[in-house]
């Protein structure tokens, strides 16, 4: 029997947050494995950097300023990437954003923000690439969620950040049961602590150290190391799982 390929070769995925972070390095890895891949981010963000890396790599990409809360965006996307790269197969939804505030003092536009971009903007993405795998067959989608959907962070007063990405992780294991039967595969990779503009905030700046400390390996996650449990999943060599929240978390949720 031949050994599952990890390959993408001439796939065509879509990424959000593709500008910056995860997101950028995810875009690359999945080009660096043969897909041809559309970025979607905010239009301030920087995709032509995220474009020029790929093209870098001899696969095709397409920016795409677009913002994943509005359902009609991801639509013209998801249309944009299968007219210039062809018919969508792989997805990975890395569009979040981060904050802190306690939890008594909290705003409830800070509360609805986050929970507006980082699972609304979720479902609207999948919803989107969803109907599009549907179309054509069936495929992969990965929703980049987080071990704090798992764990609450020792010193961080963000509830919000953290019901939106358990959310994110049930969203995903009722999308793989609803989609399961039609060829869709969904599954989320949980990050956790990572060295990315996120984490410069300066509410989680000054605590690296800690984080450091409260992870076995006994320090933050590189994004490089977030592409193999991606692909891996996104991959034919993952044909068999579904709805599975694949934690990244150099051990942190073992204690």
């Amino acid at each position: 029997m031949a050994v599952p390929s990890f390959r993408l070769d001439d796939s065509v995925a879509l990424v959000t947050g593709a500008g910056s972070g995860i997101g950028r390095r995810l875009a690359i890895g999945l080009a660096e494995m043969g897909a041809d891949v559309g970025c979607l981010d905010l239009p301030q963000s920087d995709l032509a950097s995220t474009a020029e890396a790929i093209g870098e790599t001899g696969r095709r990409a397409v920016a795409l300023p677009a913002d994943v809360t509005r359902a009609e965006a991801l639509a013209e996307a998801v249309a944009r990437v299968e007219r210039e790269l062809g018919p969508l197969r792989l997805a990975v939804n890395a569009a979040g954003i981060a904050n802190a505030a306690p939890a008594e003092d909290m705003p409830v536009e800070q509360w609805n923000k986050v929970i507006e971009v980082n699972l609304n903007g979720v479902f609207l993405s999948c919803q989107a690439e969803g109907r599009a795998l549907l179309r054509n067959g069936g495929g992969s989608i990965v929703n980049i969620a987080s071990m704090s959907g798992t764990i609450a962070n020792r010193g961080l007063t963000q509830a919000h950040y953290n019901a939106s990405k358990a959310a994110v992780t049930q969203l995903t294991k009722s999308l793989a049961t609803e989609w399961c039967d039609r060829g869709i595969r969904v599954n989320s990779v949980s990050p956790g602590y990572t060295a990315t503009p996120m984490n410069r905030r300066p509410e989680v700046a000054e605590r690296v150290a800690r984080f450091e400390a409260d992870t076995p390996l006994g320090r933050m996650a590189t994004v490089d190391e977030m592409v193999g449990p991606t692909v891996f999943l996104l991959s034919d060599a993952a044909s068999f799982v579904t709805g599975v929240d694949l934690l990244v978390d150099g051990g942190v949720t073992c204690w």
